[in-house]
């Protein structure tokens, strides 16, 4: 059996039809192909699948599809392009904040939160912030730089 759900990803609007026990991660990944979210863990230890929902971060893997009816769902996919990158997107780049990308999608996404909230956040609220993402290539130290790069 599937259930139709009707919500905005990325600023568009989609109708589809899921199991209702589907997560929003494998909504996204299997259904809709944005495949930017990625499954790390799987239980929400890891951040790897942070997504903005009414534009606050959550763990797609936890989330069930038919919560999302109604809602505002961005994914990495909705930050910019290969033509335009967005802000945060460049400034990953330009400090090395990116090695093997597996955590990157998650911790852009929380980075983005933050800054809507607050554009210019402590070392510590930004460390706050992504304290949910592991990450074992960069130590942390790029990507923190990277972050504070933008609210200046």
């Amino acid at each position: 059996m599937e259930i139709t759900i009707k919500f905005t990803i990325n600023g568009k609007v989609v109708d589809t039809q899921v199991p209702p026990h589907w997560t929003l991660l494998r909504l996204l990944r299997e259904k809709l192909g944005l495949t930017g979210t990625k499954e790390g863990c799987g239980i929400g230890e890891c951040g790897a699948c942070t997504v903005l929902l009414d534009g606050m971060p959550v763990n797609a893997c936890l989330i069930l599809a038919p919560k999302v009816e109604g809602r505002e769902v961005m994914t990495v996919e909705g930050l910019g392009s290969r033509e335009s990158l967005h802000p945060l997107q460049k400034s990953f780049i330009d400090h090395g904040a990116i090695q093997c990308g597996f955590c990157t999608p998650g911790i852009l996404m929380s980075s983005k939160a933050l800054l809507e909230k607050n554009p210019h956040p402590t070392r510590e609220e930004i460390k706050e912030a992504i304290s949910g993402h592991l990450c074992r290539c960069t130590g942390y130290h790029q990507i923190i730089e990277a972050i504070e790069a933008l609210k200046e």
